[in-house]
Order: structure tokens, then sequence, then C-alpha cells
């Protein structure tokens, strides 16, 4: 089937998700300043609908354009001399736009990662990525907040203490080790991911156009719940 780069189009269309295909990355950062700070690695991993394809997966590092802090090294482990012979992100983001093609990027407050890659992107022929983009702490907000979770002990998810993507790899049982890894995180991610889209599939969300609504990480307002608004997204 054909899939579309514009995400006003694919929410026109009633395409389930069982048949999309989806690219869940990650990438490693100097910093969160997206001004000041640069990528040093991308991870990403495609799924066929629910299915996770690890034969199909996207690892590079950069030659970062800012200073390798000493804080950003003890977080994800890259060192200066590790990244001295590598490309530039420029050829990485090439390579990267075409591994993506017109899949739908997915993410864990995937807003900063999107930042970060548009910037970068803006210097390249084809532009920024026009992909559409979900985040799955927007969904799990979206599914904890459900009246009918709320008032149901054996169905409540619990208030994440803050926007980590390891504590909630703990909430649904995926196993990970300390420390950073682009790609390894973009696998973590598309295991909650998984878990997620079959617990959408039972609060009746089926096609995408909605994933995509509940999953929005640009919208300062989410109107299809009540999400707590004193936590804080990271975006």
């Amino acid at each position: 089937m054909r899939f579309f780069t514009s995400r006003k189009k694919l929410q026109a269309v009633e395409v389930p998700v069982k048949d999309c295909r989806f690219v869940v990355l990650d990438t490693e950062l100097t910093g969160l300043n997206e001004r000041k700070d640069s990528i040093v690695s991308i991870g990403a991993v495609r799924m066929q609908g629910f299915r996770i394809d690890l034969s199909n997966t996207f690892n590079r590092l950069v030659r970062p354009e800012t200073v390798l802090s000493r804080e950003s090294i003890l977080i994800h482990g890259i060192t200066p001399s590790e990244l001295d012979d590598q490309p530039g992100i420029r050829s990485v983001l090439s390579d990267f736009s075409a591994f993506c093609s017109e899949d739908i990027l997915v993410g864990y407050c995937v807003g900063i990662d999107m930042a970060f890659l548009n910037k970068r992107m803006k210097g390249n022929p084809t532009g920024p990525l026009q992909n559409p983009v979900a985040d799955i702490y927007r969904v799990y907000e979206w599914l904890r907040s459900r009246p009918d979770r709320e008032g149901n002990a054996e169905r409540k998810l619990p208030v994440l203490t803050g926007p980590g993507l390891y504590e909630m790899a703990r909430l649904f049982d995926i196993p990970f080790a300390a420390g950073h890894d682009a790609l390894t995180d973009a696998f973590i991610t598309a295991q909650i991911f998984q878990r997620i889209l079959y617990m959408l599939s039972a609060e009746g969300v089926l096609y995408i156009k909605d994933l995509l609504h509940i999953a929005d990480p640009y919208r300062a307002e989410d109107v299809f719940s009540r999400v707590d608004r004193k936590t804080n997204f990271p975006l």
C-alpha cells in the first residue's frame, strides 16, 4: 500500500494501524539545547504494523558539530576519539532520510529528537523530514487518563515520576541495561510501542488517523484526554 509524507493526507484516509510501516528512532546528543548542542548518534528500528523487524535497522555514529561535554559522555558513553573519523551530520541525515522513506516516525518524547533532526535537515536538499510523527509518551498519558482505567484498579496505569524511557520500560517488563545507546534505546522504544498498539486496539483505536491525533508531539493541548497538566512534557 502507499504511505503518505503529508500528515494531513494520512489523517484523511482510513488506514488500519496494522497495515502501516513505522520507523522507531532514538538519538544521542551532546545536550538538550538544539541551538547549541548536536547529534552524536542515530538509531532506528522498522516496524510493520505490530511486528518489530530487527533485520531492518539504522545505526550510525556522527562526528558532532560541537564539543562533547563530560556530562554527555557519562550519559551515552561515546568518546571524542570514537567520533573523529565518523561522517558529518549532513551525510548521515541523507542516509537516514532515505531509510525513513515515507514511514511514520515514532519515538519517546520524540519532539526533542525531531527538533535536532529537522534543524540539521534544513541544509539538506530534501529539507526537513515531512513524515508523520507519533510520541509514545503522549499515547501512554492518553491511555492512563481513560475514565475506565482510572476507576479500575486492575487496569489503572501509574503516573510516571518523570519522562524517562527506562521507567516506562520497567512498567512493561521490558529488560534494559544501564547506559544509553541509540539503537538499543530505539529497540526498547519499539517494544513499548508494540505493547501500546495492542492496548490501543483494545480501546478501539484501529486507524492511523486516530493514533496520530492521540500521539501528536506538537499539539500544546490534547483535546482527546484529561492528561494531568502538572506532568512535565520535555518538548
